[in-house]
């Protein structure tokens, strides 16, 4: 038994690291001007509901408009550049 040979396996080349598309596109995406705009409105309804201590206002309007923009934006590109 202890001179079974354990096989090993090498690989022929290295893997080189997968980048999600989607990932690269929505930073992009997420630099333009219209975006940080709508960016800027969330984060302001943010600071303001985060400011009270009841409230019930909730700032899911400007994060529904933020990502809308921004999946907008991506899915104009994204299945050119899927593989």
């Amino acid at each position: 038994m202890a001179d079974k040979i354990i096989p090993v396996v090498k690989a022929e080349e290295e893997e080189e690291d997968l980048v999600d598309p989607q990932e690269q596109l929505r930073e992009e995406c997420s630099q333009k001007p219209d975006a940080q705009n709508l960016w800027g409105k969330y984060q302001e309804c943010n600071d303001r509901v985060n400011s009270r201590s009841k409230t019930a206002e909730t700032c899911d309007e400007e994060l529904i408009d933020y990502l809308h923009v921004l999946d907008k934006c991506v899915s104009k590109d994204l299945f050119s550049r899927l593989k």
